[in-house]
């Protein structure tokens, strides 16, 4: 057998975000598998090959990043998505890839990618040890519909945006199919509007139900998931309904909305993306004004997301971090800043006085 070196990592204050209380250990390690965590983790066993004294830090396991966009390369712009060659945004995608793993990052699940071979491409390179990165569940491109979050096309000007436009069930089912069979683990779907877009603002819901269950059908027989934008009340219902995985955003929710959520919470994750909206108004200079953030109604969309995602967590229902960072004002990397922004916005008063 060829020889495979161990790493031991000794002495460091161990938390196993098993719920116990942090402890004084050591973590063994052979290549890339775990083979004894606790006081003495070489017991019994040959010295390491390798030894990192850990005095004085902490050691968790890897953070998941629930929304990624790994593509987006910290744009400024839609155009900044849109210009780069396949060859140079691959490798854009790689870099970004890199950055979240150094920053504790050990898998991500794709929300969506720019083009729709880029999550696909570093996937593949970073499980074949070409490069380092994060698991990386490879996202399609955003589907939407004609007049959707997305469609970047006007009747006298049309253009190639970051989605893929489709209208009714039938374009959707190939949607999906096509990127399936291009690799894609994941579907992502744009079911409301935006803020971004004043033709089709959150409140909005321009998918139809029909174009939704299509395409969770599909991709469910192909054994694929299939994740949503929707801000929208109805948007979020059609969601549920069809059987949708995941939800990102979900700011607006009524009475019957809530109950519905916390009867699918079995099957359904759910990722606020709060980290978009806090940093556009506290770092968004020099690229999104704060005048332009009150235009698009930056903080009642917060306020809208604190009350909704309050009250779900009270409900026991899972949610994850990862909100929308790669672009200019949310940088890749500084994704970890969602854990504490769940923690200041969303947890019960006593639940956050008991952790801090």
């Amino acid at each position: 057998m060829p020889f495979v070196p161990t790493t031991l990592i000794a002495n460091a204050t161990i938390w196993d975000a098993t719920g116990s209380p942090a402890f004084a250990g050591d973590l063994l390690i052979e290549g890339n598998r775990i083979l004894a965590v606790g006081p003495d983790a070489t017991a019994g066993r040959a010295p390491a090959d390798q030894v990192i004294d850990g005095s004085g830090k902490t050691l968790m396991p890897g953070l998941t990043e629930g929304h990624a966009h790994i593509s987006f390369g910290d744009a400024a712009s839609t155009e900044d998505l849109i210009a780069p060659s396949p060859e140079a945004h691959t490798l854009i995608t790689a870099r970004m890839a890199r950055r979240l793993i150094d920053q504790g990052f050990t898998s991500c699940y794709g929300a969506s990618a720019a083009k729709l071979k880029l999550d696909v491409a570093v996937r593949d390179a970073v499980d074949a040890g070409h490069i380092p990165g994060p698991r990386i569940r490879a996202g399609s491109t955003e589907i939407t519909v004609t007049g959707g979050m997305g469609d970047e096309s006007k009747l006298h000007n049309p253009r190639i945006g970051i989605s893929c436009v489709v209208d009714g069930p039938e374009e959707m089912r190939r949607a999906v199919r096509l990127a399936i069979r291009e690799g894609c683990d994941n579907i992502k779907l744009d079911v409301s509007g935006d803020p971004f877009y004043p033709g089709s603002p959150s409140h909005v819901t321009p998918m139809a139900f029909e174009e939704v269950k299509m395409a969770v059908d599909t991709a469910h027989a192909f054994g694929r998931k299939v994740n949503a934008h929707s801000r929208s009340i109805e948007g979020s219902k059609y969601c549920v309904r069809a059987g949708v995985d995941g939800l990102f955003h979900v700011e607006y929710a009524d009475s019957e909305l809530l109950d519905m959520l916390e009867e699918a919470k079995d099957r359904m994750v759910i990722a606020p993306s709060i980290g978009l909206f806090h940093a556009m108004i506290h770092h968004g200079e020099p690229w999104i004004s704060r005048a332009a953030c009150d235009a698009m109604g930056i903080a009642a969309l917060i306020e809208a997301s604190v009350e909704t995602h309050t009250e779900l967590r009270k409900r026991g229902i899972r949610h994850l971090i990862g909100g929308d960072y790669g672009l200019a004002w949310n940088p890749q990397g500084t994704n970890a800043r969602d854990i504490r922004l769940m923690i200041d916005l969303y947890e019960d008063p006593d639940v956050k006085s008991a952790n801090d």
